[in-house]
């Protein structure tokens, strides 16, 4: 490895040339939720671990890997996945620790609960016939070795528990013959002993969290920790010396948002008093609702309202209840005489478009955002049931609208339909270097991070093919539903501060360094044709797979032929020899091709019944027509295999000898079936569109300075590169005036 460079760095060429198996295997994506599918980024970072575990010759044991991947990119269902490709590695016992307990109970809650919406697997682990529990322990002597066993820790209880021996907790001695896998969450927080070890004891580090993880990973070469964050302050000397041969995947916000997986910033500013303002974010709010109904989206969009501290967060709450319970129409023309120019004057045109009355409006308001349907909270106003309505803001039975807090949400908060962030303050604590950069302060940093977990995607689809999980609406601004693809950040008039925060979120990635809408329009020349008139495209369906005819291994296209290296047996002792003499015993190997059929039923048979995937239950998944395991069996038999090794030993094969070669072409197999079936495929049947009615003007919105040096957003009329200049407008054959 290059001294300087990062292990994903290694695995980013890796990638790029295309050397790197992005075949994910079939027991993961089939354990895990099937209404969470993996993103292409995920099943980057799964193969690249693989990878690292399965050939990578510079693997280093125990084994450490860091995944930096962005807020709300999926860290947890990663972890599910690693965790699961683990277990079939033969790892039982997982040790999932993390920095709040808040976390602790959302992930236990991910992980062990098959009713919370967010549960990560799905209904029934298998791993061929075999059906798998996840099981929470409290330590590793309560361990089933068929099942996943797991203990929750937060790192601070991990380290107490460890250096404060109790009755049933976890002990050194838990780790000293186990194979475990350490599972870090929000991973920056063990690092505070590298991060600052300078002038610091052996024995004051033996104190740390930091020391605590590496004794448990250390006691076993077998171990494997995995850590997950979005925070890694890769600038430290320290951190980058720990972690460049370690982190393995980097998945940054601005990549995360470029990619579509985010929602959009926006920044509304208005010289309003704080009730004014939380008025607008209320009506924006109620709009955004309006439009999710008008498409048939069940959507309950969730308002933050932010103080400065307990005390004026109780003010504002007050002032609120006090409002909202007497609003009036003379507040709601406030409003709308403010609106010229800004996303308000949208919404109060569609209100009237609709036939949506002021005093229809106030009726709604009054009851969406009664006094129940809003919750205060700060340390000194939590109890569990605040906490549970916190963590379950997406629940069709959880009616909360509005939140009013300080601080007790800028870590480890998941929510997907916050939609509007309200600053009820005016502060800022940033600063403007001589050199002209702008560095945040902890007010700004914590507003930052807090609208980087705002800004995770609603998920919703509109047609069958939609990838719920991403933006729909960048090339259709004028689109109602991108208000749903939408976060705003409601903020008293201070341009100065604005352009901080802004600087700040562009330097996170989470808002591009330019926006700017291009309109392409369809030529008149093209709709004069009798080609736009009366051309279409024609276009099917996707439909699920008909596999009902496919009965053995002869009915499915795979390669039938497979090769294996059998050792020979030889063994070589070297001598020092006189001047002249050789060794004349030396390795010779040959080839010699075999069909699985030569080695008899038994060996077929004992082969198939040590591989679970190989059990009639779970054939029967992949070919719906068999009828008996026998009948398997026979399609094998004339399936080829290359068996490399000496000429004495491929003429005089054991039967342990046939039993390898038959293991290892199953195996190879299990993969080739796996790979070829596919729940669905397209119809045969074509349908005519009308061509004008696919193609149409388009307006699309270019994000500049977002993808390095790529001809991104620049016309063909006026590039950068003077050889790519073309003008599209004179070529009959281009449907558009410009590309």
């Amino acid at each position: 490895m290059n001294s300087s460079q990062k292990l994903s760095q290694e695995y980013d060429v890796l990638s790029k040339m295309g050397y790197l198996k992005k075949d994910i295997p079939k027991y993961i994506e089939d354990n895990l939720n099937p209404r969470f599918k993996l993103r292409p980024y995920q099943i980057e970072a799964i193969a690249r671990f693989i990878h690292y575990i399965e050939e990578n010759p510079n693997r280093k044991k125990p084994t450490q890997l860091l995944f930096n991947m962005a807020t709300g990119s999926g860290k947890t269902l990663l972890m599910a996945a690693d965790i699961l490709y683990l277990y079939n590695k033969g790892y039982r016992n997982f040790l999932f620790f993390v920095n709040s307990t808040n976390i602790i109970e959302k992930t236990r809650d991910n992980f062990l609960n098959p009713l919370s919406p967010k549960y990560l697997f799905n209904e029934r682990i298998k791993f061929g016939d075999k059906e798998v529990v996840i099981r929470e322990v409290s330590n590793f002597d309560e361990a089933n070795e068929e099942d996943i066993n797991i203990i929750f820790t937060t790192i601070q209880g991990l380290h107490s528990q460890l250096n404060l021996f109790r009755e049933n907790s976890i002990t050194f001695e838990d780790f000293k013959d186990k194979k475990i896998v350490l599972v870090s969450d929000e991973a920056h927080h063990i690092n505070a002993w590298t991060r600052n070890r300078l002038n610091r004891t052996e024995e004051e580090m033996k104190k740390t969290w930091e020391y605590t993880v590496m004794q448990i990973l250390k006691s076993n070469p077998e171990n494997i920790m995995l850590e997950y964050t979005a925070t890694i302050d890769m600038d430290n000397p320290a951190i980058y010396e720990k972690y460049k041969d370690k982190i393995i995947f980097e998945y940054d916000l601005k990549q995360f948002r470029i990619d579509g997986y985010s929602k959009e910033v926006k920044v509304l500013q208005a010289d309003l008093e704080n009730w004014e303002r939380m008025l607008q974010a209320v009506i924006l709010s109620q709009y955004r609702r309006k439009i999710a109904e008008k498409y048939g989206i069940r959507l309950k969009p969730v308002i933050l309202f932010k103080s400065k501290s307990i005390k004026e967060s109780k003010e504002n709450y007050d002032l609120f209840r006090e409002k909202m319970d007497n609003l009036s129409g003379s507040d709601i023309e406030t409003i709308k005489s403010n609106a010229t120019g800004t996303i308000l004057e949208k919404v109060f045109n569609y209100f009237e478009r609709e036939g949506i009355t002021t005093n229809n409006l106030i009726t709604e308001l009054k009851e969406d955002f009664s006094e129940e349907k809003c919750i205060l909270l700060d340390s000194e106003n939590i109890d569990k049931e605040k906490q549970i309505k916190l963590n379950t803001l997406e629940d069709e039975n959880n009616e909360i609208r509005a939140i009013f807090a300080v601080k007790m949400l800028d870590e480890g908060w998941d929510v997907l339909n916050l939609f509007d962030i309200v600053r009820l303050y005016d502060t800022r604590d940033g600063y403007w270097t001589r050199d002209g950069r702008y560095i945040p302060g902890n007010t700004t940093i914590a507003e930052r991070q807090l609208i980087g977990r705002g800004a995770r995607y609603y998920p919703f689809k509109l047609n069958e093919d939609d990838d719920p999980f991403k933006r729909k609406f960048d090339n259709q601004p004028e689109h109602g539903l991108k208000i749903i693809e939408e976060l705003y950040y409601h903020s008293k008039h201070n341009p100065r501060y604005i352009q901080e925060l802004t600087t700040a979120l562009k330097e996170y990635g989470i808002m591009p360094y330019e926006e700017k809408e291009i309109v392409l329009k369809v030529k008149p020349t093209i709709k004069n044709t009798e080609f736009w008139k009366k051309g279409v495209l024609f276009v099917n369906k996707r439909v699920e797979a008909d596999r009902s005819g496919i009965k053995t291994v002869d009915d499915i296209k795979i390669d039938k032929t497979y090769k294996y290296k059998l050792p020979t047996g030889f063994v070589k002792e070297d001598v020092i020899l006189k001047e002249g003499e050789t060794n004349s015993k030396s390795l010779e190997t040959t080839t010699k091709t075999f069909q699985l059929g030569d080695f008899g039923d038994t060996i077929l048979r004992k082969a198939m019944a040590k591989l679970d995937f190989y059990r009639f239950n779970n054939l029967k998944k992949y070919f719906p027509s068999l009828t008996s395991s026998s009948e398997f069996i026979e399609s094998l038999k004339s399936i080829t295999v290359d068996i490399t090794s000496s000429k004495e030993k491929l003429d005089n094969l054991t039967p342990e000898d046939k039993l390898k070669v038959c293991l290892n072409v199953l195996m190879q197999l299990e993969n080739e079936i796996l790979n070829e079936y596919v729940e669905y495929k397209g119809t045969e049947i074509f349908i005519p569109i009308e061509i004008k009615k696919i193609v149409r003007d388009k307006q699309l919105k270019i994000n500049v300075g977002d993808y390095g040096d790529q001809e991104y957003g620049v016309p063909m009329s006026n590039p950068k590169h003077p050889d790519l200049q073309l003008n599209i407008a004179d070529k009959d054959w281009y449907i558009y005036d410009e590309n």
